[in-house]
């Protein structure tokens, strides 16, 4: 299928944007894209749908790991989670509509965004 330095790239890729993800709550799709995109050679719509797939089962593990550990409240998962998944067909949808170049932008100015954010208290 793919010879071992795929594989071992990939499932380092792996380990680093679940360690993220699971360290931080999410973003690991903020990292997973850059990687699948420079490190693994995906273009940019198979990266970000790639990173998406990748970071479900990530996000869900992460969950009950913070729900265990009283760290979540579910009156605000649930109704959350709801929304999420709406936004997230919304969101895939419009991938398949969006142009290359657009894509790019709008993924850099959230991760701007998102660092700016991180800056201010």
């Amino acid at each position: 299928m793919f010879g071992k330095d795929k594989f071992f790239k990939r499932t380092l890729a792996g380990v680093f944007t679940g360690t993220i993800n699971g360290l931080f709550g999410g973003g690991g799709g903020m990292v997973a894209v850059p990687i699948l995109r420079g490190l693994l050679g995906y273009e940019d719509k198979q990266a970000h749908a790639t990173a998406i797939f990748i970071i479900a089962p990530v996000c869900a593990a992460s969950a009950v790991i913070y729900i265990i550990n009283g760290y979540a409240s579910l009156d605000v998962i649930i109704p959350s989670s709801i929304g999420t998944v709406a936004g997230g067909l919304v969101g895939a949808l419009a991938l398949t509509k969006c142009p290359k170049g657009i894509l790019n932008y709008i993924f850099i100015a959230l991760m701007f965004i998102a660092g700016v954010r991180m800056l201010l208290p």
